[in-house]
């Protein structure tokens, strides 16, 4: 696999680069990795990166981006927050990425079993994780009436999958960057969940 180039990143739609993403996490699931040589690929982006997706993700060890998605350095730039949340320096990340460096697909990526999203559905308060919490809370509020058990394996998954929906979101809401930007067809904003017991990326757009 080559090390991306300005003129390769730019030459690929935010379509074709959603299917790099589709294709590389089949690779991943099937135990097909591309063949990569990683260290001749720090010595190429040393002189210059051109990553074509910037992933919002969590800060969970088992949902990293290049690996799931059989991605290798310097093809994606990675925004990592517990339950991949909104704030003004995660916003100001995505614009950075899009808007400065030339990203074309920004991927909201959540993942089942989340402990953030466990946490609010528990309403664990504790230091600053209650703040961090509080931004989750839409997403519960959103499910609780829906079911009988908001604490539930089940629960929780719709939690996390409507939390990544209020990212996207607020992302549309919060950055007149990104907005104009995908309106004009310059970027694509998608959501996805990662299923950590079977590795498979389901995309939600």
């Amino acid at each position: 696999m080559h090390t991306l180039t300005e003129k390769t990143r730019d030459d690929l739609s935010p379509k074709e680069i959603k299917e790099l993403l589709v294709n590389g996490n089949k690779r991943f699931v099937e135990g097909k990795m591309a063949d990569r040589n990683l260290l001749e690929q720090v010595k190429i982006t040393s002189k210059g990166q051109f990553p074509h997706t910037v992933v919002l993700g969590c800060i969970d060890s088992r949902a990293t981006s290049e690996q799931i998605f059989d991605q290798g350095i310097g093809d994606i730039f990675n925004t990592r927050i517990a339950g991949n949340v909104i704030d003004e320096d995660v916003l100001g990340s995505l614009e950075f990425s899009c808007k400065i460096a030339g990203a074309k697909l920004l991927l909201v990526l959540g993942h089942t079993h989340c402990g953030a999203v466990t946490a609010a559905c528990n309403d664990v308060r504790i230091g600053h994780v209650t703040s961090l919490l509080n931004k989750i809370q839409p997403a519960v509020n959103k499910v609780r009436p829906l079911v009988t058990d908001i604490t539930t394996t089940e629960s929780i998954n719709l939690v996390v999958e409507e939390n990544i929906s209020y990212s996207i979101f607020e992302i549309r809401e919060r950055s007149a960057i990104l907005k104009e930007m995908e309106e004009k067809g310059e970027i694509k904003i998608v959501g996805g969940i990662y299923d950590i017991e079977t590795g498979i990326v389901k995309f939600l757009s």
